[in-house]
Order: structure tokens, then sequence, then C-alpha cells
């Protein structure tokens, strides 16, 4: 399954993707539940996972997991990526659908993972549904502006989506340890406020991002953006400031990077998305069926982090109900009233061993019922033993 190269195991891996996969479907049960407007995981968005490979950092597609919880509820499901590597996992998994569209932001061209080229529409039904937008070296906030909000307009108007998932990775900002985009956070954040201005219920999500103190900057800005709140440059102290430094402010200022998306090439590929997505089915319908009704969350939001048990130890106090046991310190149904000594106490072999092994048996039944009484010596015991005894020699 791909993993020990880009994927390493390590201890606690199956938390780990509890926790990214749990928090991007809980965000989904919420929208589909209208207890919130916009719902975020900032430990999901982990887009190159497959349904046969774990690829790229990435285990479990949290995202696939959380569109296929909105389409219980929402006809149809926009996913936006902009993060500098193509989400080639979400996109293969709704390649042949019309009910999602996937839209791509991403760096292309001896870069992982290698897809999302322009050509790269769909297939079968979902044909057209796939927007990729291939990117060069170097873009900045002007150039990027100029190109995710035509595109992601005409998607909006053709396509009209009942919910909306957006994976903000924090690869493309400038700076990154593995990106080579020239982009700021206010350039990055636009994409959120832009897509929020819709007014569709929304899924943020995380994703990528190699300089950990840029991707803490990020996604703090961009949840203010979230929720309406307007944040300082000034960085308050807090248990981690030093990691922040020398400036020690909020946002970072772009490098002086050349940017190889010409003005011609970003006109082109926009003249031809816009051309694919007009053979798109303008707000295409599903059948009608009766919703699919979700948990309602409210006795998990019940219980404290403090009270719950670790999977570990969860696991230990697990013991099936229909496990049967022979201890004499069961209680209730679980102990097995057939004792494995009636079972294995008579001598294997033919019809006549078998029937030695009842007259034993009853004998002993004879004696236990006998020593509830008081003590008195009959021969009818003895001589049903001495009957069993010939039995046996026969």
């Amino acid at each position: 399954f791909n993993v020990g190269e880009d994927c390493p195991v390590f201890d606690g891996l199956y938390e780990f993707c509890q926790i990214s996969s749990g928090g991007s479907t809980a965000g989904a049960m919420k929208l589909n539940l209208n207890q919130a407007d916009i719902c975020i995981n900032w430990a999901g968005g982990l887009h190159h996972a497959k349904k046969n490979e774990a690829s790229g950092f990435c285990y479990t597609n949290d995202i696939v997991l959380a569109i296929l919880e909105l389409l219980k509820r929402y006809q149809r499901v926009l996913y936006i990526d902009i993060d500098i590597h193509h989400g080639d996992g979400v996109e293969e998994a709704f390649y042949c659908t019309n009910r999602v569209m996937t839209a791509s932001f991403h760096k292309y061209g001896e870069y992982f993972p290698g897809t999302g080229d322009l050509k790269d529409i769909g297939a079968n039904a979902g044909k057209y549904y796939s927007v990729n937008f291939p990117l060069r070296d170097g873009i900045n906030d002007e150039s990027y502006e100029s190109i995710f909000k035509p595109v992601i307009q005409h998607v909006m108007d053709w396509f009209n989506p009942s919910a909306v998932v957006l994976q903000c990775g924090a690869d493309s900002l400038a700076g990154d340890r593995l990106g080579c985009f020239n982009l700021s956070l206010k350039g990055h954040a636009s994409c959120v406020e832009f897509v929020k201005s819709f007014g569709r219920p929304l899924l943020l999500l995380g994703g990528g991002g190699y300089t950990i103190r840029n991707v803490a900057r990020c996604w703090t800005y961009e949840t203010a953006i979230a929720v309406g709140v307007e944040l300082g440059d000034d960085l308050p102290y807090n248990d981690y400031f030093e990691y922040f430094g020398p400036d020690f402010r909020l946002h970072i200022a772009p490098n002086n990077m050349d940017n190889q998306n010409t003005p011609e090439y970003l006109r082109k590929c926009i003249e031809n998305i816009i051309e694919n997505l007009r053979h798109v089915e303008h707000a295409p319908g599903v059948q009608m069926q009766a919703l699919v009704e979700t948990g309602d969350l409210s006795d998990a939001e019940e219980d404290t982090p403090d009270d719950r048990l670790p999977q570990r130890e969860a696991d230990r106090k697990i013991a099936c109900e229909e496990e049967l046991s022979d201890s004499d310190d069961e209680t209730g149904d679980r102990r097995n009233e057939q004792s494995h000594r009636e079972l294995f106490d008579a001598p294997a072999g033919g019809t006549g061993e078998t029937a030695a092994g009842e007259g034993a048996a009853e004998s002993d039944g004879t004696a236990s019922d006998d020593a509830q009484e008081p003590a008195v010596e009959e021969p009818a015991p003895a001589q049903e033993a001495t009957e069993g005894e010939e039995a046996m020699q026969e």
C-alpha cells in the first residue's frame, strides 16, 4: 500500500487517521444537520490518499469521506483545492460522477504527483466535471486572484453546488520548504473569503505546509476570516512565541522570485476551462429519494476529552457478549451451563462405551440425590455401579 516510502509508519498512526477522517466526517454531519454554516478541520485535507494506497503523506482520504457524507443530503458538492499539489486522490474518487465537481489550482510539470493536466476533465457521466488549472513557479497574489475568481464564479454559476469543500493547503505560500509559489497570507486567504461570500454550507480543511510557523499563521488568519474577526499584525505572547521570530508578526512578505505564469498563458487556460464548463449540464439534478438520516452529535459533545479513554485502553475492556466461559466466577448469562467435563469424561469409542458413560452419569446423579438424605446404606447404587462395570468389561 505504498506505506514506508513517502508514507512512513509511526506510533499512533491509527489514532492520527481517526482524528483526521473523523473530524472531516463530523464537520460534514454538522452541515447536514444545519448545526453550522462553516465547519473547520485543519487536521484534514489529506487529498493524495486513494482507495488502494497511501500516498504523499496521506493515509486516509478524509475529504472523500466528508464529501460522501455531504452527498447524503446535498445533491451537488463542489471541491476546491488551493494546495500547491494536485488533489489527485479526490479527483480520482469522483472522476466519473456529475454530483461532485473538483477544481484544483496546482503546480504542474515534474512535480508530485504528476497529474492534473488541463486536459484531465473527467470521464463518463463525470466528463467536464473535473477542472484542473496547471500553474508554473512563482505565481503571486495578483495573478492567483485573476484566475481563481473568474473560474470559481463560472463554476458556481453553471454547477450551482449545494455545499462546498475547500482544501486550504499552506504549501502554496511564499517561503514554503517544498513549495515554489509566492503567495502571501492575504492572497491565500482571499480564496477563502471569496468562497465564503456565496453563502453555501462550507467545510474548510487543512492540507500541505512544510514551514510550520507559516502554516500556523495561515490557518489562524483564515479561521479569523471564516468567523468574521479582524486580527492585528502583532502576535500575542505564547508558549511558541520564539518560533515566529525575528519579526514576531502575523503576515509574511512575498519574496522576489520570478513569476513564470505569463498573462497570456493564464488567459488561455481560463478560456479553455470556461469552454469546457459550457458542456456541463446546468445544475444537474439527481433522482428524488428519501434523505439519509444522519446521527445526532449532541451526545458525543457532552463527553469531555479528559473523560475519554485512549483507544488501546478501550480495546482492552471489550469482551464479546456471545463468548462462553466455564469459570466459576462468571455470573449472568455468560456462564456455559454445559460443563466440559460431561463432554470429555466419557471414554471415546462405540455404542457400548457411550452406554457405559450414560450409566456412570446416572450413577453419579443418584449418589448426589441420596447425599441430601440421612446416610443409609442401600445396595441399589452399588448394584447399578456393578452393572456399569460389567458393561465396560464387555
